[in-house]
């Protein structure tokens, strides 16, 4: 009879992500800023989004530009693929917990500032 554990670790191999893909979580950015540039270069070339990022104006575009080179270099190292055929199939922008932090205001008043997170994941396939 097989342990716990072991169903765990069949379970965990079967939801693997196979794909060569990267994750920054935590990311000091709201969800909604990050999929306005995430939408840009989603189904473009590696080369082709990189170029993108490099000159958007966007925040948000220098964090996904680290998320995507950290893709490439994970598609390379450890799937052997190469990087001038891979695109982004599926980039994703998930809200991370929210920092609550407190602005005094008139009248011993207190407004509340949320200062939001999010993870953003790049996900890519060869062409």
């Amino acid at each position: 009879m097989a342990s716990r554990s072991q169903f765990k670790q069949q379970r965990n191999k079967e939801n693997r992500e196979t794909r060569p893909h990267a994750t920054h979580k935590f990311a000091r950015i709201s969800d909604r800023k990050a999929r306005i540039v995430l939408e840009e270069v989603k189904g473009k070339g590696v080369i082709q989004a990189q170029a993108l990022l490099q000159y958007s104006p966007r925040y948000g575009a220098y964090l996904i530009g680290k998320v995507l080179k950290s893709a490439m270099a994970n598609a390379e190292e450890n799937h052997s693929l190469n990087t001038a055929e891979l695109y982004i199939e599926e980039a994703i922008a998930n809200q991370g917990p929210t920092l609550k932090r407190i602005q005094p205001r008139a009248k011993g008043r207190a407004y509340r500032i949320n200062k939001r997170t999010s993870h953003i994941t790049i996900i890519l396939n060869e062409r």
